[in-house]
C-alpha cells in the first residue's frame, strides 16, 4: 500500500485501471478514481467475479457446475511493483496488474498470473531459479470493419502498401517510423523494456524482443507492450493484430520463448558444465520439452487460427519438436552462447497466447523433464521440416491431446485444466457453427 499510495500523490493520479489477464490474455478489472481505490485496499480488497476467468473470447461462458457464471467473488489485490502510468491519457491515470485472491486470501487457481507463480515456486523449491524472455511478433493492418473481408497491409508514408518479403529491412520499418517512435516513447513510460525491434518476412509484420529476466516480469511485459501497441496503432489509423494467422498468403506471428535455468545457491546456469558442454540437466530438460509441448499445444496455440501458422516452411514455422544447434526450422533452438547463456528456445507458441500460460506451460514442460530425468533424441542436422509433422493440425486434436496427458495437468492443477478444456471446447463450438466465406464460395452453387 506504502509504493502505491506513494506513487499516486508524487504523480498526481486522478484514476487508476486495476488490470487482471483472462484464460485468453484479455485485460479485464475495473477502473476507479484513486482515492476510492486506496480506501478500498485499507478496508477490504477489490471484489471481482471469478467467472471473469472462464470467459471465452467471444464473451460467451461453457456449461457445467465446475465452472458456472453463477461463482462468487474474489479478490483483486494490486501488486505494487507493477504500478505505471498510462502515457495515452491526458489525466495522470495509473495501471496496476492484481492478482486474484480467494476470501481465506488463498491463490485463485484459474488466474493465469497466479498460475506462473505456482510454477516458478516448483523451481524455487528445487533451488532453482528459470528466467526467460520473450520475442513478440504482430503485423499493422489496415482498418477492417467487415469481417468478411480479409486483412490488408497498411499503406505506409511512401503511399503505398508494402508487398514481397521483407525481412530485416530498414527502409521497410521507417515507412511506419512514426508508430514505433510512439511505441519506444509510450514503453519507457511505462518501463517496458523492449531490447529491439526487427522487421520480419511478412507484409509489415514485426518483432519485438524483450531482455531476460523474472518469468512473472516478463509475461507483464508482454501483456501490456500487446495493449500498448493496439493503442498506438488506433492512434495513426491501423489496426496492431497478434494473431497467430491474420493473412492468408502471409507467415503467422509467434512468441518465441527463450529460457534458462539458475541455480539459487551458485548463481550459475544449470544447462552448462564448468567446460561449457551442455550438462545432464539441460538433456533432461530438452527431454521434457518435446516430451510435453505437443501435449501444453492448447496454452500456446489457444484458438481456431493458431493451427494455420504451423508449416510455412519458407518462414521456418516449427512443425514438430526436433531440437538442433541454431536451427531455426526446428521446433526447439538452441542459440549459440557463451556457457552462461546456454538456453534453449521454445519457437511453438503463437503471439496469441496468454503470455502467463504461455510461459507456464514451457517452464512446466522443462520441469517435468528434469523431475522424471528424460532423455531428448539426437540432434536434428539440417532441415527439421524432413521429420514431419508431430504436432497436433487443429485446435481439436491438441485438445484431445492435454485431456490424455495425466503428469502435465497434475503440475497445472486439476480445476484449471478443467476450466481451459471446457472454455476452448466451447469455442471451438462456435467456430464450427460459423459458415465461411470459403464455403459460400466453393459450395454455394457447385454442390
Amino acid at each position: 500500500m506504502d509504493k502505491l499510495e506513494q506513487f499516486i500523490r508524487e504523480h498526481e493520479i486522478t484514476e487508476v485501471e486495476c488490470l487482471i489477464p483472462d484464460m485468453s490474455g484479455i485485460a479485464r478489472g475495473k477502473i476507479l478514481p484513486a482515492e476510492k481505490l486506496l480506501r478500498i485496499l485499507r478496508e477490504r480488497g477489490m471484489p471481482i467475479p471469478e467467472s471473469i476467468f472462464i470467459q471465452t473470447v467471444t464473451g460467451d461462458y461453457p456449461d457445467g457446475e465446475l465452472i458456472s457464471p453463477s461463482l462468487g467473488d474474489v479478490y483483486m489485490k494490486p501488486d505494487e511493483d507493477t504500478i505505471r502510468l498510462v502515457p495515452w491519457y491526458q489525466e495522470p491515470t495509473a495501471q496496476i496488474i492484481c492478482d486474484a485472491f480467494n476470501g481465506d486470501d488463498t491463490a485463485v487457481p484459474l488466474s493465469s498470473r497466479q498460475l506462473l507463480k505456482r510454477i516458478i515456486k516448483e523451481y524455487n523449491d528445487r533451488g532453482w531459479n528459470p528466467v526467460v524472455a520473450p520475442e513478440l511478433e504482430f503485423y499493422l493492418v489496415g482498418v477492417n470493419t467487415d469481417p468478411d473481408i480479409p486483412l490488408q497491409p497498411p499503406v505506409g508514408r511512401s503511399g503505398r502498401q508494402e508487398s514481397g518479403r521483407q525481412a530485416y529491412g530498414i527502409d521497410a520499418v521507417n515507412e511506419f517510423d512514426p508508430i514505433f517512435e510512439d511505441i519506444y516513447d509510450y514503453c519507457e513510460e511505462q518501463n517496458v523494456d523492449i531490447d529491439t525491434l526487427s522487421h520480419e518476412a511478412g507484409a509489415a509484420q514485426l518483432e519485438v524482443n524483450f531482455n531476460h529476466g523474472d518469468p512473472v516480469e516478463l509475461a507483464d511485459q508482454a501483456f501490456l507492450f500487446k495493449r500498448t501497441a493496439r493503442e498506438v496503432a488506433l492512434r495513426h489509423g491501423v489496426y496492431a493484430t497478434f494473431m497467430a494467422q491474420p493473412m492468408q498468403t502471409e507467415p503467422g506471428s509467434a512468441m518465441h520463448i527463450h529460457q534458462s535455468v539458475v541455480d539459487f545457491k551458485t548463481g550459475a546456469n544449470i544447462f552448462a558444465n564448468a567446460d561449457g558442454s551442455d550438462s545432464q540437466l539441460f538433456r533432461h530438460y530438452v527431454g521434457g520439452l518435446q516430451r510435453y509441448l505437443p501435449s501444453a499445444l492448447p496454452l500456446f496455440a489457444p484458438n481456431v487460427n493458431s493451427y494455420r501458422r504451423f508449416g510455412h516452411k519458407e518462414t521456418d514455422s516449427p512443425i514438430n519438436v526436433e531440437w538442433g544447434l541454431d536451427n531455426r526450422t526446428a521446433g526447439l533452438r538452441v542459440p549459440i552462447s557463451k556457457p552462461e547463456g546456454r538456453r534453449v528456445e521454445n519457437r511453438l507458441p503463437g503471439a496469441d497466447g496468454n503470455p502467463y500460460l504461455s510461459i507456464s506451460a514451457t517452464l512446466a514442460c522443462g520441469l517435468l523433464g528434469l523431475i522424471e530425468g528424460l532423455e531428448p533424441t539426437e540432434q536434428i542436422k539440417g532441415s527439421a521440416y524432413k521429420k514431419g509433422h508431430s504436432l497436433p493440425t487443429h485446435q481439436f486434436d491438441a485438445l484431445k491431446k492435454f485431456k490424455a496427458c495425466k503428469p502435465l495437468q497434475e503440475l497445472l492443477g486439476e480445476r484449471f485444466c478443467r476450466a481451459l478444456i471446457a472454455i476452448k471446447e466451447t469455442e471451438f463450438k462456435a467456430y464450427n457453427a460459423v459458415i465461411s466465406s470459403w464455403e459460400r464460395e466453393n459450395l454455394l452453387l457447385n454442390v
